[in-house]
């Protein structure tokens, strides 16, 4: 048949009756704009483009700003749809007529072309800036819609023309054409690009000029947008290079925290009317009024998609419909013929019942619902992380507002700041990313129910009720589950406490062989965590079970209820839309109780913000606005003026000084220069007792101020209130004009940054090197610095590296030193430093750097022998003043107190005396910091396994490597983690899930065959009843089999996941307990901890449910494939190429979604940390004046973290939408597979519905693949850092001997010979002991002395073989210890620790945690170690409670604890090493005594870092390098002048 423009007919192309009145010559007209249109763009598309230099050099060319942008492309979707519409009209008209009518289709595919062709042309004249070149499309809507017009008037004229189709096509598209030549019409209106003198110039926004900001989503056209396009380059980049912070840039300004703040804080503001100013505004409405119209649109979006989303059942009950009628051949269509035009029309009810047609439909159904279900989740979330940038914003902002007093009195915890900041915005944030959930689902259940009634009748009113029965009971789950979490969070948090401790006193655990007693209590805690933890796993299988049982059972009810109503039952296309249908319903019900829940949530969250929001602020004093009494200003004398203009300060303040006016009148003298004045004072901290009253003091300007009193008496709050930290109830606070620009204060508890120790000092001030060095030596932290691995480069506070308190104080003070202004306050800076230090501190910095920039100081003290450096003197007492003045004055007038001072100094002197002899704290400090580090370089600081795999990666330059590696899945893990929940289970596991899942697909395919059945029979026959009933019953069984499979498989996975759980960490903890103690040494800590916290908490609770989902997903998809393709095999074809394309989105979408949520993740931290570290300093930020650099600071960090939330969103929606459109294809495939069989006649009606309904459960599920598959990757990572620490070694507990050979009472004489001693760390290290023989008789008190690291440590850990001993042995009693087992060893042997370690509970239990000894018995050990009457004092007595560290206990009677600790256990071996380095000598003396004494027949060794304290030893060892140097009596020792042992006393005396 030849193919031709009109027809065969020799009349078609006559032009008698007019040319126009010739259809085929009107259909040739409207080819000419298509054919001008793609003429004309074509060489200026692939020509004019490569050539074109004058484009605004413009960031990604993602520029749109011609007017009338988004309408046109909305516009041009349209017409590309209506272009299908006419298109496909044109075949099936073209099929009815006898020959090929060209004329017919070929214009509407043209006009599709072309508009395709028109929307790339103007993509690329907008991007590149070319205006004038959009006359060309200009052109082309006027002679299209002149064209189009003729046709549609030839069209009208026919009287019959209401009932055809093609009229209301070409009036469509002659509205369409009007629209979009108007919109051009515009666009040359608004840029007067042509037909005007003075075009007009545009700049780019701000946005688009910096090429900082990444995130283009704003900025791109409608069809990047809705499809994510611009973030290609991103996530295909991931695989070459991961994605770090540098590559997703900052956030477009209308994004920001701030922009979003400001927005919030108009809307909260703007409630407070000037009738009623105390009102307090209401959150919800100004997050309304801020933020409401992005989800109005988001909410549009989701109804668009809901009511898309029905597309799917309707034209497959269609489709199913048509291929059972088409069995009796298409002879019912009359033609609409008609001598006039000689052409077959169709009217639009034949357009719809065409399969082909509806199959097409549906697949662009799909598309926009996917896409407009998409647009509508980015733009909440957007909103959301807008909305939490914003609260953030306000909630820190309060904070720097918040009254000290508040904080003080425990109104307001750090703790539920914290909450606020973590929880509580988030709780909001998600709430608004499900709030257009609650007003779309009902409208959707409610359209669901209707359709169902329109399909199944009455009977669907029972399926839907089952479905809505159900779902109180799934949000009664929901709300238990939630409870449940909260109680396992309880007992985690009592577990991860507990093994805190084991591993903070592992040492002591070892040595005293107490592991397993204290591995048993965390075990036991577990136990508990465990019984909440299955509670959850059952609530959470029942969750799962629900929603997999319910469509089941719905389909059943109505089913049945349809058959007993109608005695037969229903055909394949309501049976089928009825099932698609029940897939709908059954998300919203199922998300309707999580919404729900979330809302509450919201609601409890919003109260605490407003309580919060509301609470007291800080008093706006005089001051802080810079309007000082001027009264008090006039008295200056001009002289103070020329003296505070600072040599060293920056020239602003200069300026500042110059402005003011230097003539003042003179008033008397007696207002000398004072830099601050109290008159009248009474201040509170809130609470309405005065703290401090009648306060009248003045503090001189470039003097030197010393508080002094008792403690208590009200020191530190008069700082504060001249601070203006406290609320004045009368009287004031004056400070001199030029003064109060900042204070330079260092509270009494020291305060640190997450930062670098230099960060820390110089406190955002200019780094200025002459003036950082001269504060560090005047702190003396250069010896400290020194120690840190990375020098004053090294992170400290919260997260860095653990300083002393000495330490963290000196940073303090140097930080107020460093500052450049006029007043430094020194609360009692001495009060955690040795008397070296402060002696150091005193003369260097305060009274040389400081006084010598004639800086005015106020110190709080107490050290009175510092009085005589005072140039002024505020002595106070029970918050008043007891005196003022200088030292002489008070010498004169007040002798009682002075006398009083003299008394107190003598008895400081002594002190200094007595501390000067001690070996002085600091050095103990360093010596600690020292340790840490020496053991962690031994292993050059090998932290976490991840760091040296990323290390590996980096070398390899090889690309292809590092993206195999980045994008594989972690098998070995994955079968590590199955493996350890058991090989029953996991058969079990699998075995039911693919019996499910095959039942599923049983039920569906019997419905299908019953149903077909049912369309062939004529239901007469007897049989055929009996038949019916036979298969309903089968139905029934297969139901009912389906529902029990699907609590089973829920159940099973759940409790798969517990078993593991509970072995890993079973596992691990033993593993971690029984390791030697080198593990500890060169582990840190933190990492340890992390695997049992965040670590477990993944394993405990995130990984079951992420594997049943990504289990489910996948099985759903498969099954539905593989019967999509059992009914038509040609489908196969069509999933080759789309196998290949979802191999791709997933394996770049894992490897970037990985990196996108470790940046979210690491970018949480620092945002959490600086609001508690503001929270707890915030009187020193305050008294810096530094607010504005700290909400700075807040902002970026809020941005940082919002940046990569929201490109972590969008990769979602990236993904998302291409698997979306991959399943809208597969349907295609489907349907068209199943119409182009059913036409050479394979098979019946039902399957192909069944077909369609599976197609379009994939398209549901197959995101939700890839989105578990990544998340299970992100979490195995927990599961292999866990995995990584169960294959450490452990400490060889068993020794060659059996514990019943060694004698009951061994060691009994306690006789040692240590004979060619040699031991290590680790076989890699050197050994630290070199062959060290020597013999200890029973009885013998021995002292081992030499300098630090000579081994005298080494070789206690080596007695109770702590240490790898490789060569020689020691011999105790006679028996080697090396072959003794572990725990009877160190059980028999006693020994006191450097450090004392107490752990929490009671102190009985601190004793003796083996509960073996009699109360008697833990008396006389508390009464030796001279604690009996304190312990006696506390309530409970032997069970008082010993906080956490034993906190609650000073630093000396902790250290006497260990000791009554090692007399309880009575063993004839004693070992002291360095036990009384944190004693004050008196305790000291009395200690070695108690030692001689109670001791007398034991063998006592004591090493010794005081020699003094072994110069009554019965024999003394020296020391160096692992070698003993002196070997005798000390009297023998003495005599030798040049010793070493000698030499040492000498040093000591």
């Amino acid at each position: 048949m030849a193919l031709s423009f009109c027809g065969n007919k020799s009349n078609a192309y006559s032009v008698t009756k007019g040319v126009l009145n010739n259809p085929c010559f009107v259909d040739a007209l409207n080819l000419v704009p298509h054919v001008f249109l793609l003429f004309i763009t074509f060489p200026i598309l692939f020509i004019g483009w490569g050539s074109q230099s004058s484009k605004v050099q413009i960031h990604h060319n993602t520029w749109l700003h011609f007017p009338g942008h988004n309408m046109r492309w909305i516009l041009t979707f349209l017409l590309l749809l209506v272009h299908v519409c006419e298109f496909s009209e044109g075949i099936v008209c073209n099929m009815v007529m006898g020959t090929n009518h060209l004329h017919l289709f070929m214009p509407a595919f043209m006009g599709f072309v072309a508009a395709t062709t028109s929307v790339i042309y103007y993509h690329n004249i907008e991007t590149s800036n070319f205006p004038k070149l959009l006359l060309v499309l200009f052109i082309y809507w006027v002679l299209a819609f002149i064209t189009k017009s003729i046709k549609l008037w030839k069209f009208a004229e026919d009287k019959d023309a209401s009932q055809y189709l093609r009229l209301y096509i070409t009036a469509l598209l002659v509205i369409l054409y009007g629209l979009l030549m108007a919109v051009e019409i515009n666009v040359i209106r608004v840029r007067k690009y042509v037909f005007f003198a003075n075009p007009q110039k545009v700049k780019p926004p701000e946005d688009l000029q910096d090429l900082g900001v990444r995130f283009l989503q704003p900025f791109v056209n409608l069809l990047s947008k809705a499809t994510y396009w611009w973030m290609n380059p991103l996530i295909v980049g991931a695989h070459k290079r991961p994605i770090e912070l540098k590559k997703i840039g900052k956030l477009p300004i209308a994004m920001r925290a701030l922009t979003n703040y400001l927005r919030l804080k108009d809307a909260y503001e703007d409630q407070r009317t000037p009738e009623d100013p105390d009102r307090s505004p209401s959150i919800w409405r100004s997050m309304y009024r801020a933020f409401g119209r992005p989800i109005l649109l988001s909410s549009t979006f989701r109804y668009l998609a809901d009511l898309l989303g029905f597309a799917g059942p309707l034209c497959i009950s269609g489709i199913v419909e048509q291929l059972n009628c088409e069995k009796d051949p298409v002879g019912n269509n009359t033609m609409v013929s008609d001598t006039h035009f000689e052409n077959y029309h169709m009217s639009y009810r034949e357009l719809l019942e065409n399969s082909s047609i509806l199959a097409v439909l549906l697949f662009l159904a799909l598309i926009l619902q996917r896409t407009f279900l998409q647009a509508s989740y980015y733009v909440t979330i957007e909103t959301g992380i807008n909305m939490r940038g914003a609260l953030l914003a306000m909630i820190y902002n309060k904070i720097l507002r918040l009254s000290t007093s508040n904080m003080s009195m425990g109104e307001m915890t750090l703790g539920q700041i914290n909450n606020l900041v973590a929880i509580e915005t988030n709780q909001l944030m998600w709430f608004l990313f499900l709030c257009p959930n609650l007003w779309a689902m009902p409208v959707q259940i409610v359209m669901g129910i209707i359709l169902l009634r329109h399909f199944m009748g009455p009977s669907a009113l029972v399926g839907a009720s089952v479905i809505v029965l159900l779902a109180p009971v799934q949000y009664l789950i929901a709300t238990k589950l939630a409870d449940t979490q909260k109680i396992t969070l309880e007992h985690s948090t009592d577990r991860v406490k507990k093994t805190t401790e084991i591993l903070k006193g592992i040492k002591l655990l070892k040595l005293y062989a107490w592991e397993n007693i204290f591995c048993d209590s965390v075990e036991e805690t577990r136990g508990k965590e465990l019984t909440s933890l299955r509670t959850f796993a059952f609530y959470t299988s029942m969750s799962i079970f629900m929603n997999a049982a319910i469509p089941i059972a719905a389909v059943l009810a109505t089913f049945v209820t349809y058959h007993i109503l109608n005695e037969k039952g229903p055909s394949p296309s309501q049976a089928f839309a009825a099932l698609s249908l029940f897939h709908i319903l059954v998300t919203p019900l199922f998300l309707l109780s999580t919404v729900v829940r979330f809302a509450v949530k919201a609601l409890v969250s919003v109260q605490k913000l407003g309580e919060f929001l509301q609470s007291d602020e800080i008093g706006d004093d005089s001051w802080r606005n810079g309007d000082i009494s001027v009264s008090f200003e006039a008295g200056k004398k001009p002289m103070g003026m020329t003296k505070a203009i600072n040599r060293k300060q920056p020239m602003r303040y200069q300026m500042d000084n110059y402005e003011q006016p230097t003539r003042r009148q003179m008033r008397p003298s007696e207002t000398e220069d004072v830099a601050v004045k109290v008159t009248g004072g009474s201040f509170t901290w809130g609470n309405n007792l005065l703290t401090l009253s009648d306060i009248n003091i003045r503090i001189p300007t470039g003097q030197l101020t010393m508080i002094v009193g008792q403690v208590g008496c009200g020191k530190s709050s008069l700082l504060l209130a001249m601070l203006g930290e406290m609320q004045a109830i009368e009287g004031g606070v004056y400070w001199s004009n030029k003064n109060r620009n900042s204070v330079a204060y260092a509270a009494q508890k020291s305060w640190l940054l997450n930062a670098t120790v230099e960060e820390n000092i110089t406190f955002g001030s200019p780094f200025n090197k002459q003036r950082y060095k001269a504060v560090i030596d005047a702190c003396s932290l250069q010896p400290d610095i020194d120690l840190l691995p990375f020098g004053d480069q090294t992170e400290i506070g919260e997260r860095g590296i653990n300083l002393s308190g000495g330490q963290r104080q000196r940073i303090c003070v140097a930080r107020a030193l460093y500052q450049n202004t006029n007043i430094v306050f020194l609360d009692d800076p001495f009060s955690a430093l040795d008397i070296h230090l402060s002696d150091h501190l005193m003369q260097e910095g305060i009274l040389k750097f400081l006084q010598d920039d004639k800086r005015t100081v106020v110190l709080v003290t107490h050290k009175l022998q510092y009085l005589i450096h005072a140039d002024w003197i505020i002595a106070m007492k029970d918050g008043t003043v007891l005196r003022e003045g200088t030292l002489k004055d008070i010498q004169t007038h007040d002798v009682e107190l002075y006398d009083h001072w003299k008394t107190l100094m003598n008895r400081q002197d002594q002190e200094l005396e007595k501390d000067i002899q001690q070996d002085s704290q600091t050095t103990l400090e360093r010596k600690t910091l020292r340790r840490a580090f020496y053991s962690r370089e031994a292993k050059n600081q090998i932290d976490d396994e991840d760091e040296e795999e990323e290390a590996e990666e980096e070398d390899d330059d090889n690309f292809s490597t590092t993206t195999n590696r980045r994008s594989k899945i972690p098998w070995k893990v994955c079968w590590c983690y199955l493996s350890s929940g058991g090989f029953f289970m996991v058969f079990l596991m699998i075995f039911s899930k693919l019996l499910k899942h095959s039942v599923i697909v049983a039920i569906d395919y019997w419905l299908a065959n019953w149903t077909s059945k049912i369309s062939n029979s004529s239901g007469t026959d007897i049989s055929e009843t009996r038949q019916d009933s036979y298969s309903l019953l089968v139905f029934i069984i297969l139901c009912a089999a389906g529902i029990t499979l699907c609590l089973i498989t829920s159940l099973t996975v759940e409790f798969l996941g517990l078993s593991a759980a509970t072995n890993l960490h079973h596992n691990l903890l033993n593993k971690i307990i029984h390791a030697p103690i080198r593990f500890f040494d060169i582990t840190p800590l933190g990492q340890i901890l992390n695997r049992f916290s965040a670590d477990t908490n993944i394993i405990d609770q995130h990984i079951p449910s992420t594997l049943e989902s990504l289990t489910r997903s996948t099985l759903l998809c498969l099954s539905g494939i593989g019967v999509i393709a059992s009914i038509t095999p040609i489908f196969l074809v069509a999933l080759v190429p789309l196998a290949v394309a979802f191999y791709f989105i997933q394996k770049y979408f894992r490897v970037a979604s990985k990196d996108l949520q470790d940046l979210d993740d690491s970018t949480q931290l620092p945002l959490l940390c600086h609001f508690s570290e503001t929270a707890e300093g915030l009187t020193t930020i305050r008294a810096f004046r530094h607010e504005a650099r700290f909400k700075q600071r807040m902002l970026e960090l809020t941005d940082t973290n919002n940046t990569a939330y929201l490109f972590l969103s969008a990769a979602n929606r990236w993904l998302e939408v291409r698997t979306d459109y991959l399943g809208a294809v597969i349907v295609l495939a489907a349907a068209a597979a199943s119409i182009w069989s059913f036409h050479y006649g394979l098979h019946p009606g039902g399957l192909v519905g069944l077909g369609l309904t599976y197609a379009l459960t994939v398209t549901n599920y197959l995101n939700w693949v890839v989105r578990n598959l990544a998340d299970l990757e992100v979490q195995m990572a927990a599961v292999k850092k866990v995995n990584s620490f169960l294959s450490t070694e452990s400490e060889n507990y068993e020794g060659s001997m059996d514990a019943s050979q060694v004698p009951e009472n061994w060691p009994q004489d306690g006789e040692i010979k240590i004979q060619g001693l040699c031991v290590r760390y680790d076989p890699m290290l050197k050994p630290v002991l070199k062959h060290v023989n020597a013999y200890i008789k029973p009885g013998q008190k021995v002292g081992i002395c030499g300098r630090t690291g000579s081994g005298k440590s080494s070789l206690s850990l080596a007695f109770f073989n702590m240490v790898d001993v490789f060569e020689g042995k020691i011999i105790i009693d006679g028996i080697d210890i090396c072959k003794l087992p572990l725990q009877t060893l160190r059980s028999r042997l006693s020994i006191i620790l450097q450090d004392p370690v107490l752990f929490s509970g009671s102190i009985r239990f601190n004793l003796d945690p083996e509960k073996m000894c009699t109360d008697d018995r833990l008396w006389e050990a508390l009464e030796i170690a001279q604690l009996k009457n304190m312990v006696k004092a506390l309530p409970g007595g032997l069970d008082a409670v010993v906080t956490e560290g034993g906190e609650n206990f000073s630093v000396g009677q902790r250290q006497l604890f260990c000791l009554a600790r090692a007399f309880v256990r009575k063993s004839s071996i004693f070992i002291m090493d360095e036990a009384t380095a944190s004693i004050d000598m008196a305790t000291e003396n009395i200690l070695q005594k108690v030692v001689m004494t109670a001791f007398a027949d034991r063998t006592v060794v004591t090493i010794a870092h005081r020699v003094h304290t072994i110069l009554t030893a019965d024999l003394v060892i020296v020391m160096k390098r692992g070698n003993i140097m002196e070997y005798d009596k000390p009297e023998t020792l003495l005599e030798q002048e040049d010793g070493m042992f000698a030499s040492f006393v000498k040093a000591d005396m």
